[in-house]
């Protein structure tokens, strides 16, 4: 049984960073795409950043383009989103999702199967 576990969320001033953290249990992420979704309050689930590892692409949302990257370890068993300059706008629940995409579909939810239980980002001073 697959299971992710998304970590590293918290309370953090405008302008500060995050890392936050996805890892596996039943696969590990070498033959998968990882990506972030996010939610808040009253929003929909929105695509946040997405890397498909075989393929070598890595896709951002706009709203965290130049502030935000995925990295891995070395052994493919744990993905990371760090996240810099953060803004209240970005106070949401982040979610991580593995999934087998194609590259037209690398942003959308349908896209993934397995997704972690979520950890909360409030941006705030």
């Amino acid at each position: 049984q697959v299971q992710l576990a998304d970590a590293g969320g918290g309370f953090v001033q405008p302008g500060g960073s995050l890392r936050l953290s996805c890892t596996a249990s039943g696969l590990t992420f070498n033959s998968y795409a990882v990506a972030w979704f996010r939610q808040a309050p009253g929003k929909e689930r929105e695509f946040v950043a997405a890397r498909r590892w075989s393929g070598g692409n890595t896709v951002y949302a706009d709203f965290v383009k130049g502030r935000c990257s995925i990295s891995r370890d070395t052994t493919y068993s744990a993905v990371y989103l760090q996240i810099d300059n953060l803004k209240p706008e970005d106070t949401a629940v982040y979610f991580c999702a593995v999934g087998r995409p194609i590259l037209s579909t690398i942003r959308t939810t349908a896209a993934y199967y397995y997704w972690g239980q979520g950890t909360q980002v409030t941006v705030s001073s």
